[in-house]
Order: structure tokens, then sequence, then C-alpha cells
């Protein structure tokens, strides 16, 4: 069987490596816009080039006998690279381009919730004019909001009063630097509470959920810093997250069944890939912060490694519309992500510097990202380089294990030391409890 991995980061890295792992010991090939050394080493061929190029990502296709693709990052999804490899007869782990609209476009999911009169929605505007942010944010009120946009930003453009913002002219000047890169914004109420990433297989029909996952999107220690596209992340050996309750998880997972069955009659397609949920859990239950169309990056690094079924028999039975004859089953074990990023991340990120990864003991579970390798030595590009992942009975165990292990990775680089450890995790069951008592 062979496999054509689009995308070169560390999240493609991951995928490679669940599929190194199956029995079915499949051939892979890459296609990505950089060189990743980890992915080269695990596959038969990369072409490295635009993956906006439907034409020879087809040629390299039909060239290397492809029996299915998969689609990392989310770009190629908004490009419509699906719809082009389905209409060659290639099928593809990867919504189509209408069908990827829920990560894509901000204001298409909210629209789509509220048609659909999907609980869990803040409320929210969508804004074509700078008049109009400005009246939907004094309605809101100062501090109490929170500006997007209308489109894809590498998960930097999302801007939090309070966080980010700290004052409307602040707010004003925000929406008028988003206007000159999207058509539109979206203005939603600001939600208090924990972020937590819920990720499914889906095959249009039904819906597999991986386990629960929390990211952290801030640069630096106790949440400071600006927005990255994540730090690190951890996940419980019981699938979900000790602020959660049950049912927290329940209204998460029937969200995710209900946004399958509108885009599903709202598209007249069949989503066939990953549908990612990015929730908060309030004082007045969970809510939806946003959706992705694929595997989030770090959270792969999260919930891949303790697969234990077959990644492609997954795959086969999501592009043949037949995950419900399927056991997915995860190890009933903790998992801590940190991400190694250059010196100046992410606004100033150091380029061209050394990496040595020579002393890492657990090899398997260091992810690469944004390095190069010249000779026979890594360095870095300026985004997130190094994902490295501890894994053991408990977060305090596998956080351990992550922490040593990213200590032994040397280079210009830093990372967010407080990411899984007890005292962060408390502190997320204590504000939790505290909210909840205002019910």
């Amino acid at each position: 069987m062979n496999i054509l991995i689009i995308g070169s980061g560390a999240r493609e890295h991951a995928i490679a490596n669940a599929f190194r792992r199956s029995e079915h010991f499949p051939v892979l090939y890459c296609v990505g816009a950089t060189l990743n050394p980890g992915i080269r080493q695990l596959v038969d061929d990369y072409w490295v080039g635009d993956v906006a190029d439907h034409d020879t990502i087809l040629e390299k296709a039909d060239q290397w006998g492809i029996d299915f693709v998969i689609i990392g990052p989310e770009a190629p999804l908004e490009d419509g690279l699906a719809d082009a490899l389905w209409a060659a007869d290639v099928p593809v782990v990867g919504p189509k381009k209408a069908l990827a609209r829920i990560e894509t476009s901000k204001a298409f999911a909210r629209d789509l919730l509220k048609k659909y009169e999907i609980p869990g929605s803040p409320d929210y505007q969508v804004c074509d004019t700078l008049a109009e942010a400005k009246k939907c944010l004094k309605k809101l009120g100062d501090g109490k909001y929170v500006i997007k946009a209308d489109g894809l930003m590498g998960g930097k453009g999302v801007f939090v009063a309070g966080d980010h913002l700290h004052s409307l002219d602040e707010a004003y000047r925000c929406c008028e630097a988003l206007f000159l890169t999207s058509k539109s914004i979206v203005i939603e109420e600001r939600l208090i509470g924990q972020e937590f990433s819920l990720l499914s297989f889906c095959d249009g029909k039904t819906l597999a959920p991986m386990p629960i996952v929390q990211d952290h999107k801030r640069a630096f220690v106790n949440d400071e810093g600006p927005n990255t596209g994540g730090m690190g992340t951890y996940s419980d050996a019981n699938h979900r997250l000790p602020f959660l309750t049950e049912k927290d998880v329940v209204d998460a997972e029937a969200m995710n069944v209900s946004v399958l069955k509108a885009l599903t009659e709202e598209c007249k397609e069949r989503y066939v890939g990953i549908l990612y949920g990015s929730f908060i859990a309030t004082a007045k239950g969970v809510q939806l912060i946003e959706y992705n169309a694929r595997f989030g990056d770090p959270e792969v690094m999260n919930v891949l490694p303790i697969l234990e079924t077959d990644l492609v028999e997954i795959c086969e039975a999501m592009i043949a519309g037949q995950l419900n004859k399927v056991s997915v089953q995860f190890a009933r074990r903790a998992t801590v992500c940190k991400y190694l990023v250059p010196n100046g991340y992410p606004d100033a990120s150091e380029k061209n510097t050394l990496i040595d990864v020579s002393a890492v003991e657990e090899r398997e579970q260091l992810y690469l990202g944004g390095v190069e390798e010249k000779g026979d030595q890594l360095y870095t590009t300026g985004s997130r380089a190094i994902a490295v992942v501890g894994v053991a009975g408990t977060i305090s165990d596998a956080e351990a294990i992550a922490e040593m292990e990213v200590n032994r990775v040397k280079g210009q680089l830093f990372h967010r030391p407080d990411i899984g450890t007890d005292a962060l995790i408390e502190e997320r069951i204590e504000h939790m409890q505290t909210l909840r008592c205002y019910v």
C-alpha cells in the first residue's frame, strides 16, 4: 500500500511515525513546502514544492501509485486539494473545500451553528466594515470581546480583550489591521474558563473521538506573552482532563455530532478526515471557541503515539464510510508535549541557529518541525522547531520525561517548563471550581 502525506511539519512527522507502526507496512511518500529531515527518514520519496500545485501533486500521486492521501495542514484544504484528488479518483483523508470552511471561515462556522440551532456558541457578529466593528465592540463593552480574522492566520489571528487588547482604541486599531488581511472579521463575546481540544476521526456518518487535550497558545510561562501556534499540550490517562466534568465531555462530543450533521446537510458532501473542536469549559457549561478540519499541532503528538488501532485501517474505514466497523482504541496513558522554539519566537525568531539533538534518548518521541538539515546538522528556520513528548501512567510522570528530554536538546531555543506540571494543572482545577461556584 502506498500512502502520500501532504505537509512537512512536526504534525506530518507524527502522522508518518504512526503509519510506520502499521502491520500493513505501507510505503510512504511526502509532498511538502520544505524538507523535513525526520519525515525524509520515514518515506520512500519526498517532493519539495508548492502544496497548492495541484497538477504536480496529481502527477506524483499517479507516478507513485498512491492508494490514498492524507492532508496535514489547513492551507491545502482551503485551496481545494482534496477536491482535485477525489476528482482524479485518488481517495483523501481531509475534507473538501466547502466542508473545510468549518475551519477556514470563522463566520461560516458561527453562522452554521446558528442556522442549525446548535447550542454552545457565544454572542457574535460578522463585521465587514470598521464602523460595524466599532459599534459591536461598544455594545459588548470594554474587556468583554474577542476579535478574530475570518480566515487562516496560523493560530495568530485571535485577539482577546484584557490579554492582548487593553482599551477600545487598541481594539479599533486591531480591527483596522485585520481588515487589511481579511474581508471580514468576527467579534465575539469573551468566554471565561478553561480551553480543551476534542478531535475525532470522521467518515461522514460516524465520529470516533480521541483523548481530550489541552493546548497552551501563549509563548511564555503562566500563559503570558503573544499567541503562538501552540507551545505544548497534555492529556490524561483516562482520556479526559482533570478540570472537566463528565457532562463537559458528553456535551463536547454531542456538539461534534451535531456539527457533522449540519455540515453534511449544508454542503451535501461527506466529511472524511479529522473534525477538531476547540472548546472552553465555562461556569455555564461547554461553549465553542472554533473548529479545525485537520489534526492539531501539537495535539497530534499527544494522540497518535498512544493510538493502539492501526492508523492505516482507520483511514481506509474513513474513506469507505465504514468507521463504525473499526474499534478505535487508545492506550490508557498520559502524555505531555513540549515545543522548543527559536529565541525571539514568535515575533522576531532567530534563524539559522544550530540545534543538537544527539543527547535525546526517546528518539521515537522527538518530532521535527521548523528545522532544516545542512550536512548532518540541524538549524532553525524561525518556526516552532522541535516537539518532545513524554508518555507515562500519569501526567506528572509524563511531564517529568518530557522536561528531561527537552533539556537534552541544545541550541538557542526556549520552551515552557510549566506545561503539564502539577502546579499548573492544580491551578486549572481551582479556576474551574471557582467559576462553577458562581452558577
